[in-house]
């Protein structure tokens, strides 16, 4: 999982106001196919917006929590049913 400084969550949380949400969680939640396509937009974007299903705060957390978790991503923020996370390019040279 990636770590990064709360200057680095800053900058993100600014990049991400600027995005369309570009992924979203069913309300099956989150499959291993639901994290594959994460994974992908991941591989593509590093910065994604994922919309999860409505319920309490605890919940959304937990599954922002398992997303981050499952996709190696770093949990940038979660604000209401939107989820930021981000995970840098793998290098092409390798």
């Amino acid at each position: 999982m990636v770590e990064l400084t709360s200057q680095q969550k800053t900058y993100f949380r600014g990049r991400a106001q600027r995005i369309g949400a570009t992924g979203a969680v069913g309300k099956a939640g989150l499959t291993d196919a639901v994290a594959g396509t994460i994974s992908r937009l991941l591989d593509r974007h590093e910065l994604v917006k994922i919309n999860i299903p409505a319920g309490p705060g605890e919940e959304r957390q937990a599954m922002a929590d398992a997303l981050a978790q499952a996709t190696g991503a770093a949990l940038i923020a979660v604000v209401g049913r939107m989820v930021v996370l981000y995970r840098p390019k793998a290098d092409a040279s390798t």
